[in-house]
């Protein structure tokens, strides 16, 4: 549960930053007229991601045993190169994302409504993408029948929009880039199960040896009485 919590803590905070920075720009800057469409952007955002989670769980339940380890092994995988790289993307360009996001955000003012919401959408819609597959993957990878996996990441979600609304009023200040190199830290670490899981379920779909395949075979050499105490 704790693997799940800090999934979605990190996945969270990194998208309540990314709302937090383009609000307070507009406020800031005087132009409170344009926060509907960015709002508006960040629902759609939101909406894609839920919708994209929801697919992946209920669509998989209609497939083969085959098929569902082939889906969930391949996405699990392509969930722990995407986390690994944003890890990294992260670390690089923290001290940048404000002001890359403040010169987005100037060129879609001088555009109009639809670049807003755009806007708006793609930075919300990236993270809302990566969380929900990462997410699919690590809830299946610890899922032990019960609701405590799906649990830890709520309350990690929920964590970062309560951490996200702090930093937008001015009552919590932490340094960003030590806490996004220490939990991206952990984040590889969990990332490391979920690969070890979308392994074996490629195993178990017969697409990669290893689960019933004998890397070699002695027995014809060495008896299997070997090595056994006489009677």
């Amino acid at each position: 549960m704790l693997s799940n919590y800090l999934i979605g803590l990190r996945e969270g905070l990194e998208a309540s930053l990314v709302v937090c920075i383009l609000i307070a720009y507009l406020v800031k800057t005087g132009r409170r007229d344009a926060l509907r469409p960015i709002w508006i952007g960040i629902a759609v955002a939101v909406t894609v991601a839920l919708g994209f989670g929801c697919v992946l769980e209920f669509g998989s339940q209609e497939m083969t045993f085959k098929a569902q380890e082939m889906l969930g092994g391949s996405l699990s995988i392509v969930a722990v190169g995407l986390v690994t790289w944003m890890v990294f993307w992260m670390r690089r360009t923290a001290r940048h994302l404000k002001s890359e996001l403040h010169g987005k955000l100037d060129a879609a003012l001088a555009m109009g409504t639809g670049a807003l919401v755009a806007t708006a959408f793609l930075a919300v819609g990236r993270e809302g993408l990566e969380t929900a597959l990462f997410v699919w993957a690590s809830v299946h990878a610890a899922s032990d029948g019960t609701p405590r996996p799906l649990i830890g990441v709520a309350l990690g979600l929920a964590t970062a929009v309560l951490l996200g609304w702090l930093f937008y009023r001015g009552a919590l200040r932490i340094n960003l880039a030590k806490f996004f190199t220490w939990t991206g830290g952990m984040l590889v670490v969990v990332a490391a199960g979920v690969l070890a899981y979308g392994v074996h379920d490629l195993q178990e779909a017969d697409l990669v040896p290893g689960l019933t395949n004998l890397a070699f075979d002695i027995s014809a050499t060495i008896p299997r009485t070997a090595g056994t105490a006489p009677s």
